[in-house]
């Protein structure tokens, strides 16, 4: 993915609360990214411990700097189901950021994100990146260095952990 490319047209399948129940509902990207600017993160995986602990934090603690900068939402995307992103924001007590389940890993492949994660035994899962994507357009792309297939990284994390593309925001608001 680069500065200027259009997101895929694609469908999240997301668990809503509907009273008691749980359903099924399939948004697209349309839908959550058309004529809005986002923050949009992937990480490689919900309850992993740099994703538990710092980034998902990060974004979810920094919201409201994101808002006044302008941007309408903060959204996680990570290579897990619908389940598992909504126990991960309960866990944590998620209340500003949007966790968007890519349980195939389909939209992240279209990121050029997905890969392969075989130390650990992930499979494939995203790695680390955050963008603004202004009316689902990319505008601004932070990408972790030294990406790869092999698990041989030390899981960098610090173009897209949110302070540093607030920072970088800010500086280039004040231009």
């Amino acid at each position: 993915m680069k500065i200027g490319h259009k997101l895929i047209e694609h469908n999240f399948r997301f668990l809503i609360q509907n009273g008691p129940n749980l359903v099924w509902k399939d948004i697209s990207t349309e839908r959550l990214f058309k004529d809005k600017k986002i923050i949009l993160f992937g990480l490689p995986g919900a309850f992993t411990p740099m994703c538990h602990q710092k980034h998902l934090p990060g974004y979810d603690n920094m919201f409201e700097q994101f808002k006044e900068l302008g941007y309408d939402d903060v959204y996680c995307v990570s290579v897990n189901d619908a389940y598992v992103m909504n126990a991960w924001a309960n866990d944590l007590l998620i209340k500003n950021v949007l966790m968007i389940p890519d349980g195939c890993g389909t939209f992240t492949k279209s990121m050029g994100m997905l890969v392969n994660k075989p130390r650990q035994g992930f499979g494939y899962r995203s790695w680390r990146y955050s963008s603004v994507i202004n009316n689902c357009v990319v505008e601004e792309w932070f990408e972790e260095p030294g990406i790869n297939n092999e698990s041989n990284d030390k899981d960098p994390m610090t173009v897209s952990l949110a302070s540093y593309v607030y920072k970088f925001l800010k500086d280039k608001k004040q231009v």
